[in-house]
């Protein structure tokens, strides 16, 4: 997997447009086309979905990025976050999906080139060694309080992750090159919980995005704070961020 590196505010950003901060370079990992297994909650049984190649940023967008956007009056202001100062080394988070498909929309225009939220197959990729795959559940028609209790097994056997934000890097790097695929922040794919494998965002109404981390996350596409009982399917994400697909 090759690993590029693109400075991403110092060709954004016009003077008197943003932070005066030295911006970080981003990284760009290509990853090879593979195949990878997962199950969603809620689904019957895992899937196994074959994932073209494709690039994707090393880290998730940071609080100087996304700030630039909310500068630019592409972006809307986070809760509460108004006046908060905007660092280069940390992860922005409490974004919505609309948020987050905003800011891809507004750096696609910005930089001439084409950026997208992942779709989940995708991010399980790139993830590499990163992600763990769960036992499957198996759906046993005679008796569907079986699968019920498994679920819930596995969820409490779940632990909290922190909720404090680190600086990038501070949760290690995957085998594919990408830093803190499973720390505290979960990342915004673009597909629909519910949607069949390899499904292409735009095949249907969607009011319910995944959410990927340590574990997939079901969530409404204007939640920003999951933590305070939005999530619809198990433990809610620590935060939620985003981390971008650059179309070729």
């Amino acid at each position: 997997m090759k690993a590029r590196s693109l400075a991403l505010l110092g060709t954004l950003l016009l003077p008197g447009c943003g932070p005066t901060a030295p911006p970080l370079e981003v990284g760009l990992v290509d990853i090879p086309a593979g195949v990878v297994r997962y199950q969603l909650p809620g689904a019957a049984a895992p899937v196994e979905e074959h994932v073209d190649g494709f690039t994707i940023m090393r880290r998730q967008v940071s609080q100087a990025e996304y700030k630039a956007c909310v500068v630019a009056e592409a972006c809307q202001v986070l809760d509460g976050r108004a006046s908060e100062a905007a660092a280069s080394d940390l992860p922005a988070v409490g974004l919505s999906w609309i948020d987050a498909s905003a800011y891809s929309t507004w750096l696609s225009q910005r930089s001439g080139e084409r950026y997208r939220l992942p779709r989940y197959g995708e991010w399980v990729l790139a993830a590499g060694s990163a992600y763990e795959e769960d036992e499957p559940i198996i759906d046993d028609p005679r008796d569907p309080s079986r699968r019920w209790l498994a679920e819930y097994e596995r969820e409490a056997r779940r632990g909290v992750p922190s909720v404090e934000l680190m600086r990038f890097g501070a949760h290690g790097q995957s085998s594919s090159g990408l830093l803190d695929v499973a720390g505290n922040v979960w990342e915004w794919t673009d597909s629909c919980f519910g949607q069949p494998a390899g499904a292409l965002p735009g095949d249907g109404f969607c009011g319910i995005r995944v959410a990927a981390g340590r574990h997939p996350s079901g969530l409404s596409d204007f939640v920003r704070d999951p933590v305070g009982g939005a999530c619809s399917t198990g433990v809610p994400p620590s935060h939620l961020g985003l981390r971008l697909v650059r179309e070729p």
